[in-house]
């Protein structure tokens, strides 16, 4: 999974990249990180940048597009990973397009977090008033000026990128001034429509591509059982091919009425002649 997560300062996208990061075993990539970390590693592309960001330039978009790809090689970065403060601009973006097609992949979601500039404003403040309260020490964007400043390069470089990625189909719009739990409800819903088991729907006015149904079988009659066209012979068991045996047919020998019964031979003796 490979996603962005768009949104001004404040809006809670590191605690909501936290949340993926715990949830699905994402990589959270910082592109401020990676660049200091290359510097203070000293590698060819460390030493390239170290005094660009000593003097507080914009390291160049190639630059931070080589570090980028440098980093999602690695193999804790495979099962995929949450750009954070990276693209920031149109060109980024396209440059991040190009980028990944060569390594033959494409960003799964852009996540935007939907604020309201001057709520986030009130908001900021109200959590300054609490830590200070709390004595806790306070970092350097808790500052209502600096936030204003920060929201307004925000409108200015990286909002172009909604429309980029909503003209791309990837962009996914949650409403960032809910609670933190909502707000990572919401996400993971939006996951689960563009590619965690969720099939995309075909744009509108589409065909949708047919099915082939499996033919039904038909079963064949089963041929009926031959009926042998001789008669049965008399007194005899009748045999029929295929079908069951015929009761067998007993003659009765009809006897004439005008013939006389045999009489039975007279058991008497014969009276001796005498001379």
């Amino acid at each position: 999974m490979r996603l962005i997560l768009l949104g001004p300062p404040g809006a809670g996208k590191g605690t909501q990249a936290q949340h993926l990061v715990a949830k699905y075993g994402l990589v959270q990539l910082s592109t401020g990180d990676m660049l200091r970390a290359a510097v203070k590693a000293g590698t060819p592309l460390g030493r390239q940048v170290q005094d660009i960001m000593a003097h507080g330039a914009l390291v160049p978009d190639d630059v931070v597009v080589t570090i980028v790809e440098e980093r999602i090689e690695q193999p804790d970065a495979r099962k995929g990973f949450i750009l954070d403060g990276f693209p920031r601009t149109v060109p980024q973006a396209e440059a991040l397009d190009r980028m990944l097609t060569k390594h033959g992949l494409a960003l799964d979601a852009v996540i935007e977090l939907r604020v309201d500039a001057d709520a986030l404003v009130k908001r900021i403040g109200s959590r300054i008033a609490e830590m200070q309260a709390r004595g806790e020490p306070l970092r350097p964007d808790d500052d209502p000026h600096v936030l204003h400043r920060r929201l307004m390069a925000y409108r200015e470089q990286t909002a172009p990128l909604i429309a980029y990625y909503r003209r791309h189909r990837v962009l996914r719009s949650v409403d960032g001034m809910a609670s933190i739990p909502e707000v990572a409800a919401q996400i993971e819903n939006a996951l689960a429509e563009v590619g965690a088991g969720a099939t995309p729907k075909p744009p509108r006015g589409s065909a949708k591509p047919k099915t082939a149904r499996p033919k039904a079988k038909i079963a064949k009659p089963k041929p009926k059982p031959a009926i042998s066209s001789r008669k049965p012979r008399i007194g005899k068991k009748s045999k029929i091919r295929g079908g069951a045996a015929r009761k067998p047919v007993r003659a009765t020998r009809q006897r004439a009425a005008s013939k006389p019964k045999f009489k039975a031979k007279s058991k008497t003796k014969p009276v001796e002649r005498r001379g």
